[in-house]
């Protein structure tokens, strides 16, 4: 199980330059949904909000990520279904818990099929956090 290094509290939490290597090839390459959701999240589009694509944050990658509300944006395809993705996943959400980070995870089916509910969920989880 991978862990978040917390020496260093900043925004990426030590991440490696790896890591940084795949989230740009991550970047250049997204997934469809990944695409249309971005789309929807970047420049601010989103109340003012903004969020970051493929952000290094300690041993993980985020989809989207919003720094100031620390919220995590995961969109998950059909492999995160199967029993050793699942409990990375769960995994994974409770290693950005211990440092504050809230994730929120949408299907691919989700985004594609109901953007608007998706994005009504993601503005009521940083509304929450001031």
């Amino acid at each position: 199980m991978a862990k978040l290094i917390l020496e260093n509290p900043g925004m990426h939490q030590d991440a490696s330059p790896k890591l940084f290597e795949f989230a740009r090839y991550n970047r250049e390459n997204p997934t469809q949904t990944e695409a249309i959701l971005w789309e929807a999240l970047r420049d601010k589009k989103l109340a003012g909000h903004k969020f970051r694509q493929q952000h290094p944050i300690g041993a993980y990658i985020i989809d989207f990520y919003c720094h100031r509300a620390k919220l995590a944006i995961e969109v998950d395809g059909g492999y995160h279904l199967a029993n050793e993705q699942a409990e990375y996943d769960k995994n994974r959400t409770l290693d950005l818990a211990r440092v504050g980070i809230q994730e929120l995870r949408f299907t691919n089916q989700q985004v594609i099929y109901d953007l608007g509910r998706v994005l009504e969920l993601i503005l009521k989880n940083l509304e929450r956090k001031g």
